[in-house]
């Protein structure tokens, strides 16, 4: 018997497979799609759950938000933030983090991007026994095991009184920085550097003000990473400040709310200075919006 061909001399059931495929690419691919959105949505959800309970906590009584049962709160209790601010001494505390945040990522970022300028523009001796101490330093953290030498070494110093010992030790673990740097540098081209040292310009002169503005970018990413890290510290600025309360920073003033006044726990003023101290983080975002969008850009074209 024979078999029906098309007319282009093809198998009937070829044709009626080819014809349909369409159709069938365009359901896979709304499938896929639907899929996708699924996924994002669940992870946006469990993301944003924890800010929501905190936000919503910040507004409860303290016995409400230990009887749970709800996450919406049956009388909105605002003054939770005025109480909180004023226990906590939280505009102090907001300025030393303020002040230790900003001087420790302007600190990364010179000592980080100059570090990384050098490795990337010069050959000297011990360069990859350099660039291999950066590197064992991202994946072999001692944590508590280094903090009594390095307050000894700030005793040393004189700076175990002082907010400026937590920033040069803060300063001091530049690495993933230094990495993050280096990438950008080896995309600026070498050219620059021997066209400014044609023209008379040092190699110090060179990098400040013709391969630092170039690094814009960098600077943007890596400038957040470091602040939010500072920001986000504890241990350090809980050791140093030890002997001087009006040194603490606001981590270490947040933890302080855990009890008040008749020993009972205050979880409902902890939400309230947490959702304070995420707006100057959520402000530094912001502003580096910018330079992620360029680091983006960047990428996508090349």
């Amino acid at each position: 018997m024979r078999q029906q061909t098309g007319i282009l001399g093809q198998p009937a059931e070829v044709r009626r497979a080819r014809t349909s495929s369409p159709g069938a690419a365009r359901l896979a691919a709304v499938l896929g799609r639907a899929v996708l959105w699924i996924f994002l949505l669940v992870v946006g959800l469990l993301t944003l759950f924890p800010i929501l309970m905190t936000v919503t906590g910040s507004m409860m009584s303290n016995a409400e938000l230990m009887g749970g049962g709800s996450i919406v709160p049956k009388s909105w209790e605002f003054g939770n933030y005025a109480q909180a601010w004023e226990q906590s001494n939280f505009a102090r505390y907001t300025w030393n983090s303020l002040f230790m945040s900003v001087a420790a990522t302007v600190g990364t970022l010179l000592v980080a991007a100059a570090a990384a300028y050098v490795v990337d523009r010069r050959s000297f001796p011990g360069k990859s026994v350099y660039v291999g101490l950066q590197a064992s330093t991202m994946f072999i953290s001692m944590g508590a095991i280094v903090l009594r030498p390095q307050f000894d070494l700030m005793v040393a110093l004189g700076l175990n009184t002082s907010l400026w010992g937590v920033i040069l030790i803060l300063i001091s673990a530049h690495a993933s920085t230094f990495f993050i740097l280096l990438g950008f540098f080896k995309s600026i081209p070498r050219e620059l550097d021997e066209a400014a040292m044609i023209d008379g310009s040092s190699f110090i002169r060179s990098f400040y003000r013709i391969i630092l503005p170039l690094l814009a970018p960098g600077l943007g990413v890596s400038g957040l990473f470091a602040f939010r890290h500072a920001w986000n510290e504890y241990i350090l600025p809980l050791v140093f400040t030890m002997t001087d309360p009006k040194l603490q920073t606001l981590t270490v003033g947040l933890a302080n709310l855990r009890y008040g006044s008749s020993a009972a726990m205050q979880i409902n003023l902890m939400m309230a200075g947490a959702c304070l101290s995420i707006l100057p983080m959520l402000a530094v975002y912001i502003l580096a919006n910018k330079s992620f969008m360029q680091v983006t850009a960047g990428s996508v074209k090349g």
